[in-house]
């Protein structure tokens, strides 16, 4: 009996697969009348390629014009150029030394946090930079980004000398000072 009952199963299998894909064979009309339906229409039309104007060179001549990288001068035209070339060559920073660590913070930033007497009598600044760090700075050392000399260390501040451009092409010097912060 178990063979009649695999031919069984076997048959009701066939049926319903049968049945199944006669169900699929429905519900197709209204796809195959919207394929009719774009295939009657007449076929779009293609717009043709766009004409591209050929590339123009422009050539730039600007020999009759200031060049951009040369140093305006704003002085008056009455100036005499003997005197000119005396204020040219006065005073100067050294841009040929080499920059101390407190050159690269603004003199603002740096704060003087107490001084120490070696044993030789030189006074030494204890000066906080904003990377956290502690320096020690003496008479002639530089610091602040404006060329800025020490010229006197007390307990209760740091003077300095900087030299800053004026604004037509030569350098003043200017007094700045870095008080004791507690």
């Amino acid at each position: 009996m178990t063979g009649g009952l695999q031919k069984l199963l076997k048959l009701s299998l066939l049926l319903g697969l049968i049945g199944g894909l006669a169900g699929c064979g429905e519900g197709l009309g209204d796809l195959r009348q919207f394929v009719q339906q774009i295939r009657a229409k007449p076929p779009g039309r293609i717009e043709p390629i766009p004409e591209f104007t050929p590339y123009q060179n422009f050539e730039y001549a600007s020999h009759d014009l200031r060049d951009p990288f040369k140093l305006v001068d704003f002085r008056r035209p009455d100036e005499i150029p003997e005197e000119v070339a005396q204020l040219g060559s006065g005073l100067r920073p050294d841009l040929d030394r080499v920059k101390e660590p407190l050159e690269d913070f603004p003199l603002d930033t740096l704060r003087l946090k107490g001084t120490i007497d070696d044993k030789d009598g030189v006074k030494w600044g204890l000066i906080f930079a904003p990377d956290n760090t502690i320096h020690r700075v003496i008479e002639g050392n530089y610091m602040g980004q404006n060329h800025g000399r020490i010229v006197s260390l007390t307990d209760q501040a740091i003077e300095l000398t900087e030299i800053v451009p004026d604004g037509l092409g030569n350098y003043i010097e200017r007094s700045s000072a870095v008080a004791l912060i507690e």
